[in-house]
């Protein structure tokens, strides 16, 4: 595997939320986009790289609250592009409601060590 074909993007979602389908894929696209946008501005290299090796992405769930806004501070801590998504809402779940982190582009390695123990959605 080629260093470029290393990279990552997980979204990291709420386990204790009942989000439907519909909530869950919104919610994480928006981790995604924000991401993108994100890594545009501090790493475009890396971003550029991440979208011509297939723009890897992988969803999995914490367990709660807590678990999510640990491993926001952690990837921070380590440099990782991250964004916390607090919902507006409009619809499922009240205003402000944190439900998803997404962590990347970025090298898989430090990034699956801050997500590896956690499940695949």
């Amino acid at each position: 595997m080629t260093e470029d074909a290393s990279l990552t993007m997980v979204l990291v979602t709420r386990k204790d939320l009942k989000l439907s389908k519909g909530k869950l894929a919104a919610q994480c696209s928006h981790a995604a986009v924000e991401c993108s946008l994100k890594a545009n501005r501090e790493c475009p290299k890396t971003l550029q790289s991440w979208r011509e090796n297939g723009a890897r992405k992988i969803v999995v769930e914490a367990p709660n609250l807590d678990a999510l806004k640990r491993l926001f501070g952690e990837a921070q801590a380590a440099g990782i592009v991250c964004y916390m998504v607090r919902d507006a809402g409009h619809t499922e779940i009240p205003s402000g409601t944190v439900t998803v982190v997404g962590l990347g582009p970025g090298s898989r390695e430090s990034i699956d060590s801050l997500t590896g123990s956690f499940s695949l959605v």
